[in-house]
């Protein structure tokens, strides 16, 4: 039986360290929120501060297999409750524990933290695939 994952790492970084001790506490207050429900939107990743106390940015990773939609959906969230702006985004690898077909890849995500939505994004499937079909790719 094979075991497939989604690995991510990535910064965020929240302006100054009051934003990221308020980070922290959404974080949390979602994740207790999360408990309650049967379709968590906040799992499968977890937050840290990064380079010590001071530090405004935060690290994403993932828990053994992470959610990308919860990391999109709680950025989000939290480029609207700190008033955030500028671009944002991550990468991620689809990765599985045992050779399989389709199971290895991986994708990007930019984010508008302004404007609150996403404004571009590739998987890696999807543009081999095209390129294979002879379709126009972006390089």
């Amino acid at each position: 039986m094979a075991d497939y994952f989604n690995r991510f790492s990535c910064p965020i970084d929240v302006g100054i360290s009051a934003n990221a001790i308020r980070a922290m506490d959404l974080f949390g207050q979602l994740r207790d929120e999360d408990d309650l429900t049967d379709d968590p939107r906040f799992s499968g990743f977890d937050l840290s501060r990064q380079d010590g106390l001071e530090s405004s940015v935060l690290w994403i990773h993932d828990e053994d297999s992470g959610d990308v939609e919860g990391v999109i959906a709680f950025v989000l969230r939290l480029a609207e409750d700190l008033g955030l702006t500028g671009l944002w985004g991550f990468e991620y690898a689809n990765t599985c524990s045992r050779p399989r077909l389709d199971a290895f890849g991986g994708g990007a995500h930019v984010i508008d933290l302004g404007a609150r939505t996403t404004i571009g994004w590739t998987n890696t499937n999807e543009w081999l695939a095209a390129a294979l079909n002879g379709e126009e790719v972006d390089a």
